[in-house]
């Protein structure tokens, strides 16, 4: 039997979806746009700097898009880019598989 090398652009899809809470930024993004506070309630495990890293890590790769308003205090918001809604079908499907398998 033939083996075949993954393909290098799945590799790189796994490699950002697979880091730690990533998963559950997007969750969050994906019901709607959201200040950090509003993040790391949703998850309170997460310490805020590994927040603040992987929040910096989905802008770089343009999953996330960062709003800075202008205003006293100036307000943050994160949102989904396109990129990062065309994820949704993909994190429905592992919340599906994970509700009827993981115990």
């Amino acid at each position: 039997m033939e083996h075949t090398c993954i393909c290098p652009k799945f590799e790189a899809a796994i490699e950002i979806l697979a880091k730690k809470w990533t998963g559950l930024i997007i969750r969050v993004l994906m019901e709607k746009t959201s200040r950090f506070r509003d993040i790391r309630e949703q998850i309170p495990q997460m310490s805020e700097r590994m927040l603040a890293e992987r929040l910096k890590d989905l802008e770089a790769h343009g999953i996330v898009i960062r709003h800075v308003h202008a205003e006293t205090p100036v307000r943050v918001e994160y949102e989904l880019t396109q990129k990062g809604r065309d994820l949704t079908p993909v994190i429905e499907s592992i919340q599906s598989w994970g509700e009827k398998w993981m115990k």
